[in-house]
């Protein structure tokens, strides 16, 4: 069994991207199983196999002890630790080959709190990875893709986990700007020199900065163009999965 934690800011296509790539991957003949960790989560695109909505109710925790809307999801996130042997029981009961952790809108609620490390520290002993998600239409500007950088970069510091990151939504954009984003990931003289031409003033000189301090601590974060509506860049994306998850190997034998 592998643990992948799918992780992005709100509107990065985490949930879609989940519920695709699992539809994906049961074509392929793999075995999958999803795992909601968002207690928030009204709609979902697909029927998770474990949902921590079945742990903790968000509008029960508002009635209760008289919080809006945030401060029930944060009182939420912490319980949800608490109950991680019984949802940790469950997954493994599961016996998938791969488990997809579709986890909060709002990343800072799993990322950014002592809960969410714990959680996926403690969500079973298998071996996990995490999956960081670069919304495309947001990255097109070079200030908010070497924002994302740095969000991504925290979230490496945080969980210490395999990390693959995936460029989503690439049907919003034409191949090209598809194409330089990704050359920004895989070239620091492509994204220096558009951060150079596009940005001014303190907004080129910090996003310099903090691309610098990026690569200076030996940190890549080559993008996988994918497209949870057309499926585009799956296979690379899973042939990318498989080799920090299995050595190469197919996670079903």
């Amino acid at each position: 069994m592998f643990i992948v934690f799918i992780i992005g800011t709100a509107g990065s296509g985490k949930s879609l991207f989940t519920a695709a790539f699992s539809e994906w991957l049961k074509m392929s003949k793999q075995d999958v199983s999803i795992v909601n960790m968002d207690p928030g989560a009204l709609a979902l695109p697909y029927a998770p196999d474990v949902d921590a909505r079945d742990y903790v109710n968000v509008e029960a925790l508002m009635d209760e002890y008289g919080l809006g809307p945030n401060g029930a999801l944060i009182m939420a996130a912490d319980l949800l630790a608490d109950e991680i042997e019984n949802i940790s029981r469950e997954v493994e009961n599961l016996k998938s080959d791969i488990v997809l952790v579709d986890t909060p809108g709002q990343m800072e609620l799993f990322a950014f709190r002592a809960s969410g490390p714990y959680i996926a520290s403690e969500l079973t002993r298998e071996p996990k990875a995490i999956v960081y998600l670069f919304d495309s239409v947001f990255s097109l500007n070079p200030l908010n893709y070497v924002s994302n950088l740095f969000l991504s970069a925290a979230v490496y510091n945080r969980f210490l986990l395999p990390q693959l990151h995936v460029l989503s939504k690439c049907d919003l954009l034409t191949k090209e700007d598809t194409d330089k984003i990704v050359d920004w990931s895989a070239n620091p003289k492509a994204l220096e020199d558009a951060i150079e031409h596009k940005l001014e003033g303190t907004k080129r000189l910090l996003s310099r900065n903090m691309m610098k301090a990026i690569y200076q601590l030996g940190l890549k974060f080559l993008l996988i163009p994918i497209s949870a509506k057309t499926n585009e860049g799956f296979v690379n994306f899973n042939t990318a999965l498989e080799r920090i998850l299995a050595g190469g190997d197919k996670y079903t034998y």
